[in-house]
């Protein structure tokens, strides 16, 4: 009988998942519910090679979704009796290093954690709640972003702020990088040991992260998930007395400035939309300025990224944006040709599903597009644990 992982990936404004058969690399079933929360939601379900199951309608929220998933199982196939549930969680702070059993313990302190991170943890709680209810007694793992920058060194966590506040850097996109950066290796043939790799996630979340022998070494994202890249509706790094100038001038509290900061800032801010898709099919200069501010800052940290490490073996691609947008791979790259770093225009521009350098033959530094799977990963991860 196969050994079914089904993993959830509950993110702010979707729910990813996927049916993985870790042993034989077999994947009966995946599918996206997307804009939850928006006027128009759409779930697509797929099954082999067949024409996938789709339903639009709004979901107006993370419950609503994760039922729909459900119903898709049960109308389009296959049955779903998985052997355990895996689950992206964003935030583990310093208690949680590793993927874990969920119980009620564990639950508990996966809400605690989310002030930390308050679009991510709420919703990945309740796709933990959903999934306990629909298969009791199968084990539910949780697998945490945070968990593979554990290796951050104590000069690249700390704040220099008062130490009674007990607040440190955490990173995040965890998963996506454990799982990219061993791609990266196999593609280039080296040991990830050897090798010192900037890794760029960018989607509607969005970061950087320095790597050193298969260990993160820096990171973009902080003690939330707020801090760095510009993101779809996320600010990124700003200036800390933005707060306190908010509310003396425009009468804003702390949680009116948090909530904006993540909420409509980001893309939105400068466009109207957090879709990097619309922000390209746009000719104006609004447009034009926001992408350029978007590539700017990534150009940044690859700058910083390359002092850090000493020497680059390999810049890497990933998430939705870095996947498929040859644009603001080009972009956030330019300029950088006496560091080594430059794309090939042809190649960087073809469009492929597959792992590939887009950096000409022979480069100095070179620079890789490998599509991230959290959910492999995630699976991967809970396997182990269950085994």
């Amino acid at each position: 009988m196969a050994s079914h992982i089904l993993v959830l990936n509950t993110g702010s404004s979707s729910i990813k998942y996927e049916l993985v058969d870790v042993e034989t690399h077999e994947r009966p079933a995946k599918g996206l519910v997307e804009r939850i929360g928006e006027e128009t939601g759409r779930l697509t379900h797929r099954t082999g090679d067949g024409p996938p199951h789709v339903r639009e309608r709004p979901f107006s929220g993370h419950g609503e979704g994760l039922d729909a998933m459900m119903e898709a199982f049960t109308t389009s196939g296959p049955e779903l009796d998985p052997v355990a549930v895996g689950h992206r969680v964003v935030h583990g702070g310093t208690r949680f290093t590793e993927a874990v059993l969920i119980d009620d313990e564990v639950i508990a302190a996966i809400e605690e954690l989310s002030p930390l991170a308050p679009l991510h943890n709420p919703v990945n709680l309740t796709g933990i709640r959903v999934a306990c209810k629909a298969f009791p007694g199968v084990p539910q793992v949780a697998v945490f972003d945070t968990a593979f920058h554990r290796t951050l060194p104590p000069e690249a966590y700390t704040y220099a702020v008062p130490s009674e506040w007990g607040v440190r850097r955490f990173g995040f996109h965890g998963t996506s990088y454990a799982y990219v950066s061993r791609r990266a290796a196999a593609l280039l043939g080296r040991d990830l040991t050897d090798l010192k790799l900037i890794l760029l996630h960018l989607g509607n979340g969005a970061s950087a992260t320095a790597i050193s022998g298969g260990r993160s070494i820096d990171t973009s994202m902080g003690m939330t998930p707020l801090e760095g890249l510009i993101m779809g509706t996320r600010s990124g790094d700003v200036d800390p007395a933005l707060a306190g100038y908010l509310a003396r001038v425009h009468g804003l509290n702390a949680q009116q400035v948090e909530h904006a900061l993540s909420h409509r800032s980001g893309l939105l801010a400068l466009t109207g939309t957090r879709d990097m898709r619309e922000v390209r099919a746009r000719d104006d200069d609004i447009a034009r300025m926001a992408l350029e501010i978007y590539t700017r800052r990534i150009r940044k940290y690859v700058g910083a990224y390359y002092a850090l490490l000493g020497r680059v073996d390999a810049i890497v691609f990933t998430g939705g944006v870095g996947e498929h947008d040859a644009a603001t791979r080009a972009a956030s790259l330019a300029g950088l040709d006496r560091l080594g770093i430059t794309v090939d225009p042809g190649l960087n521009e073809t469009d492929s599903a597959d792992e590939r350098a887009v950096s000409p033959p022979g480069a100095e530094v070179p620079v890789l597009v490998i599509p991230t799977d959290e959910e492999w990963e995630i699976a991967r991860q809970a396997h182990a644990l269950v085994s």
